[in-house]
């Protein structure tokens, strides 16, 4: 008699358990928890980039590009009692020694008295090595025209008007400790020529 209101109270039991599982699952996640895990994937992707890029520009910074020097470079001519005349090319802030020496050193018959073998050559320039005599003497000049105020010796500056030996010597100092002149008008810089001796003398000196 008790059979069938028990077996309709187990029936309606199992239904509700039934229902109650289909409508809760754990592995359901809501849209607040979709909207979380979204973010906090989003953060990752980004931190990732970052911590990428930053790794990158140190692997670069600690990688400096080569640098690359060129040794400069001057141009001299070397004449006169040298074996080798000729134009030369003479790393920068070489001196009057390597200039020689690159043109196959002095002859024996050089005067290398009136060079001063130390002084820092110029680019450009051009360094004459006099010869000399039997007796000790450098050669006179014996070309006529404008002299040369770079190969002239004592005599063929006190050969010009209005220089004596104290300015011939002054320029034989001045050459020896600056080197050649590059222009004639840098004979001015010698002390004792001016503005108006030197117009006297511009007509009958060359370089």
């Amino acid at each position: 008699p008790f059979t069938a209101p028990y077996s309709f109270l187990n029936r309606g039991i199992s239904l509700r358990f039934t229902r109650a599982m289909f409508n809760f699952s754990f592995f359901e996640i809501s849209s607040l928890q979709r909207r979380i895990l979204s973010g906090i994937a989003l953060v990752a992707i980004a931190g990732s980039i970052f911590l990428f890029r930053h790794s990158k520009s140190e692997e670069i910074a600690l990688l400096p590009p080569p640098i690359t020097t060129v040794a400069a470079m001057i141009t001299v001519d070397v004449s006169g009692a040298v074996n080798q005349p000729g134009v030369y090319s003479l790393p920068a802030n070489s001196r009057v020694f390597d200039a020689i020496k690159a043109a196959g050193a002095a002859r024996s018959s050089a005067d290398l008295s009136s060079v001063n073998q130390a002084r820092i050559v110029r680019d450009g320039e051009q360094i004459y090595i006099d010869s000399k005599i039997a007796g000790g003497s450098r050669v006179a000049s014996t070309k006529r025209g404008p002299i040369n105020i770079n190969r002239a010796n004592a005599k063929d500056l006190e050969a010009l008007p209005g220089i004596g030996p104290v300015l011939a010597s002054r320029i034989l100092e001045y050459r020896k400790s600056h080197g050649s002149f590059v222009t004639v008008d840098e004979l001015q810089k010698v002390p004792g020529i001016g503005g108006s001796k030197f117009s006297q003398l511009k007509s009958k000196i060359t370089i």
